[in-house]
């Protein structure tokens, strides 16, 4: 495995090193690492995160455990100044550096087959014992390793939980997750060490698709294969292999949202059709150009409530985003942009692409 001389990271030797390394003091870096009371009135006032439930348009809820100004500040540290430097397995296109949702989205185009996976809960599922591995296999020794991993991952207070389970937004395996150390949806530093930890993960399913005649690839919790027809018509055989290398490497596979597409139907890979090249779906599409012709026809603020700036670069960063996954399609949604006339001072615009 790849180490600090490899990768020329910072080399922390103990723990007052770390206190050093990360600007703060021995006993300031001791209270961010102490576990923090489970006990059911612990007071939320003194945790070192904020909690919010954020609603998924499928149902249910997402949690969203943003850390305080000051561990954040350090969590970042760790970001830039560590896990930036280290490589992700070329099969992860999400939270990397010159990949994204479209290259995700493109080692599928034109195959006979597309297959997609669900991971449940992929960042609370992450342990921090899969945590602490991937620091000491970076060459930390093991203290080192276990107080980079507290200041990364977070036991969920049981009022939180309670809460939750009361109101029906958690069901037993979100419960599960969040009553042991996991990573938390919301610090700056856990989509880098969520693709880490799962390096063991990609390898695992990249390998299975080379045995099938097939391409993988994943974004966050999203996995897709896709091939030539046998693919499909091993489809039970492949869904199988898929769940039970999930399980062995901590993650459960949500079976509800596992689906196949041939190109007789339309493919999609995180929201962008993959059939013959990446394009808007055509509904996505004509929701964006409908709203374009009503802003241009009847001016923006017949079409939201927002502030005319916020509103602009909302339907700009919509529009940026046809252009890149198919630009000459989307130039007639900018010239009805063009149109429109924005009463207010224009908030600063994104590039157009190509």
């Amino acid at each position: 495995p790849l180490g600090l001389h490899d990768l020329l990271l910072p080399e922390l030797d103990h723990t007052e090193a770390l206190a050093q390394w990360l600007g703060v003091s021995l006993e300031t870096l001791r209270w961010f690492t102490a576990c923090p009371p489970r006990r059911r009135h612990a007071d939320l006032q003194r945790q070192h995160y904020a909690f919010r439930l954020l609603p998924k348009r499928s149902g249910g809820g997402r949690l969203i455990e943003a850390p305080r100004s000051r561990l954040k500040a350090l969590q970042r540290r760790i970001l830039d100044g560590l896990l930036d430097a280290v490589p992700v397995h070329e099969a992860c296109h999400g939270f990397t550096r010159d990949r994204s949702v479209l290259t995700h989205a493109r080692v599928h185009v034109g195959q006979p087959v597309v297959i997609r996976f669900d991971l449940m809960n992929f960042f609370a599922s992450i342990t921090a014992a899969q945590v602490r591995a991937t620091f000491q296999t970076l060459g930390y020794p093991a203290g080192v390793a276990q107080d980079l991993t507290a200041l990364c991952t977070l036991l969920t207070p049981e009022p939180v939980i309670a809460r939750l389970q009361d109101d029906g937004w958690l069901d037993w395996h979100q419960a599960r997750c969040l009553r042991s150390p996991h990573l938390a949806q919301g610090a700056p530093s856990s989509p880098i060490l969520a693709n880490l930890c799962a390096f063991q993960l990609d390898l695992r399913l990249a390998g299975l698709a080379d045995t099938m005649g097939a391409r993988y690839s994943r974004y966050a919790d999203d996995l897709v294969f896709s091939g030539p027809a046998s693919v499909g018509s091993s489809f039970d055989r492949l869904a199988a292999w898929v769940g039970r290398i999930a399980l062995e490497e901590g993650y459960t596979v949500n079976h509800r949202k596992t689906w196949l597409a041939s190109q007789a139907t339309q493919q999609r890979v995180c929201g962008v059709v993959v059939n013959q090249h990446p394009n808007l779906p055509r509904e996505a599409f004509d929701r964006l150009r409908a709203l374009l012709h009503q802003c241009a026809t009847h001016g923006p603020a017949s079409q939201s409530d927002r502030a005319l700036d916020e509103f602009r670069l909302h339907v700009l960063g919509r529009m940026t985003w046809a252009e890149q996954i198919n630009p000459s399609k989307a130039r007639r949604l900018r010239k009805l942009f063009d149109r429109i006339v924005w009463d207010a001072a224009p908030a600063q615009e994104l590039p157009q692409s190509g």
